[in-house]
């Protein structure tokens, strides 16, 4: 069990070439986009796209085989023309998108795809290269000809379809999955077939991406297939939440990533859009460590769960940008089921559930059992809003 609290994380998602900072329907062409980031990535091999800063650098340079409509959730064809896979979804079969290459100018082709995914779903063990978390029970590749692979697993993995439109997906020339994990920390060295291109970096402070002239395939239904308006992207760290709305807001900065709620409202006074992101997968959540005897037994972490006020959070701390949770899962993500009524408040229930489980308030208020009080430890997780505000609330 968790304890859920919003639905969504408030940030501001950048996409290819189309954004700037005021509040223009027109693509502004040329210019280079200043972008404040509030951490600095950590490492850019593709799976580890998960943390914010690092999926912000790779969904600038590299491509997926896949797209998934955020309006419709539909998987939609990118690098990858056209699929199919046999009725228990053990085998995938993709048309690879001719004339496509990375920017060293090396193809991207079935062979390139079959590396990519044997990495991805195997890992490296001598490079350091973990498994992605978005595949499962992967076998093998196959290449059945230069723009077609196949890919086969061990059992049914119905989730690959959508796994191959995350950002932990992104494709990658060979000569960067020949690299350790260590080495991928450097962003120079992540050679994708994006619409940009890492042309500089200040390890730990900045991020300079240049437009490649040549792109030419995004997204098959998109209607821009060609080049980024935008000449390019300046990623610069600045950790300081006061820094980045105050350099946005003085018009030193052009778009800034994490947005807090109480800064809000001044953003949309100056009339800067803000975007509000939400996440199409787990959402912001308490999660326990399953071999904690502490919360081993369910009960206990039901009433952690009941005792968690979380519509007093939302209130407390955010903006209707971040609704209170209803599942696991957001309610953007395929599979959503509204869960409401097993996460609700209720204190009474909480005690009666502890009492049950044998912990019996001290002295002190704190619970304990055999001698053992029931306090546990956690950690803040930087890359989530006032997450350190909402643990102490909690």
């Amino acid at each position: 069990m968790k304890t859920h609290f919003h639905l969504r994380a408030l940030s501001l998602a950048l996409l290819t070439g189309i954004f700037s900072a005021h509040a223009a329907e027109t693509p502004v062409k040329g210019g280079t986009l200043i972008y404040l980031e509030q951490q600095a990535h950590t490492n850019l091999y593709p799976p580890a796209g998960g943390f914010y800063p690092n999926g912000g650098i790779l969904n600038q340079i590299t491509d997926k085989l896949t797209w998934q409509n955020p309006k419709t959730l539909q998987v939609e064809p990118w690098i990858a023309e056209s699929w199919s896979s046999n009725a228990d979804k053990t085998e995938y079969t993709f048309k690879i998108r001719p004339g496509v290459t990375f920017s060293d100018g090396t193809p991207l082709d079935a062979n390139a795809v079959a590396k990519n995914f044997d990495t991805y779903g195997l890992g490296n063990k001598a490079q350091r290269l973990p498994v992605s978390e978005v595949i499962n029970n992967y076998e093998r590749s196959e290449v059945i000809d230069p723009q077609t692979v196949k890919f086969y697993f061990k059992q049914p993995s119905p989730g690959f379809l959508q796994g191959t439109a995350t950002i932990g997906s992104g494709l990658v020339s060979l000569s960067t999955l020949q690299r350790s994990f260590d080495q991928l920390g450097d962003a120079r060295h992540i050679i994708g077939s994006g619409p940009f291109v890492v042309s500089d970096e200040k390890l730990g402070r900045e991020v300079d991406l240049t437009a490649r002239k040549d792109y030419q395939w995004g997204p098959k239904n998109s209607t821009q297939q060609g080049p980024a308006n935008l000449a390019g992207i300046k990623f610069i760290v600045t950790p300081e939440d006061s820094v980045r709305i105050g350099a946005l807001l003085a018009g030193q900065a052009d778009f800034i990533r994490q947005v807090q709620a109480y800064d809000e409202k001044q953003a949309q006074q100056q009339a800067f859009p803000v975007y509000a992101a939400p996440t199409r997968g787990v959402n912001d959540s308490i999660s326990f460590r399953p071999d904690n005897p502490l919360v081993s037994d369910l009960r206990v972490r039901q009433a952690l769960l009941h005792a968690t006020n979380a519509q007093q959070v939302v209130q407390t701390l955010f903006s209707p940008n971040y609704p209170q949770a209803t599942s696991v899962i957001a309610a953007s993500a395929a599979g959503y089921v509204n869960l409401a009524d097993k996460l609700k408040y209720d204190p009474a229930r909480a005690r009666q559930l502890l009492d049950e489980a044998g912990w019996q308030p001290g002295s002190d208020g704190i619970r304990a059992k055999a001698g053992q009080k029931l306090a546990l430890t956690v950690y803040e997780s930087l890359p989530q809003p006032q997450n350190k505000e909402v643990l102490q609330l909690v």
